[in-house]
């Protein structure tokens, strides 16, 4: 269970459960009810990334991952196993929430399994590996949305929810996946996955990225600033996170090692988990 866990990316799973937590605290609030959906939530990013590991061995022995499959330590049949067990469990769980939270669980489900598995997987291709990104996120807003005792009359928390998870989702889509790509261009390439990096030529896509992520940020604050003011801070966040962003994908700080290149994917993870605390404290 720890080496699956540790497969997982706890990194990962803490943003979700804030994403998901940030969507219940601007609907209903928080519950029982949210403490239940969000570990219905969990165990099904739980799926998701596990099985995200089985099937990216390849190219995760060959970037020198740290994980555990890649490792050996963990053989992918018993991660597979405990992946298909996360989600039994995340659909038990879900199913006594009520008929529109188990079918947002439900829909993760299935948006991992084509992300990941034959025939599909999405993430082999850079438009389908953003589609699925960020509607993986915006299922993420809209279950904590539905995860309380029933949306309030109130339209402010909601438009504000709406615009919360519209941008971060993009954020995820349009920037998060590119930038997890700069490290790992050896990897997807004897996996055969065509990364934008690879479609596009990578000064191209690191240059768009940087752009994307700075227009992402201004009309994030854009918007908050003039319909949400609950979103300022953490719009305020992302933008001077994109900017930092964008810097670091055309500098050469970011060329070289693998270490270097995954500087603009922690500058895009730090921007998003500021942006979620900023929306925990202002709440």
């Amino acid at each position: 269970m720890r080496l699956c866990l540790a497969e997982a990316r706890p990194v990962v799973q803490v943003i979700f459960l804030l994403r998901f937590c940030s969507g219940a605290a601007l609907g209903s609030g928080m519950s029982a009810r949210v403490l239940l959906g969000a570990f219905a939530w969990e165990c099904a990013v739980v799926f998701v990334y596990l099985l995200n590991g089985v099937t990216d061995v390849v190219e995760d022995r060959v970037n020198v991952s740290g994980r555990p499959i890649a490792r050996g330590e963990l053989p992918p049949g018993q991660a597979r196993r405990f992946a298909c067990l996360a989600a039994g469990v995340a659909l038990l769980a879900g199913a006594a929430l009520g008929l529109w939270f188990v079918a947002a669980v439900a829909g993760f489900l299935l948006l991992g399994y084509l992300y990941n598995a034959p025939p599909c997987q999405l993430k082999r291709h850079p438009a389908g590996a953003v589609a699925t990104v960020t509607l993986g996120g915006l299922l993420t807003y809209w279950a904590g949305l539905v995860s309380g005792e029933g949306l309030t009359g109130d339209a402010r928390p909601l438009l504000a929810a709406a615009v919360l998870a519209v941008a971060m989702s993009l954020w995820m889509g349009l920037v998060g996946t590119s930038t997890k790509d700069f490290s790992d261009v050896a990897g997807d390439a004897a996996a055969g996955r065509r990364s934008a990096a690879d479609l596009f030529g990578a000064t191209a896509v690191r240059g768009g990225v940087g752009l994307a992520a700075v227009a992402l940020g201004g009309a994030f604050l854009w918007v908050s600033a003039a319909l949400t003011p609950v979103l300022v801070t953490a719009a305020a966040v992302t933008l001077s996170g994109a900017v930092v962003l964008a810097g670091l994908a055309v500098s050469p700080l970011s060329r070289g090692s693998r270490t270097a290149a995954r500087r603009p994917y922690r500058a895009f993870m730090v921007t998003q988990y500021g942006a979620h605390l900023a929306v925990a404290v202002t709440l």
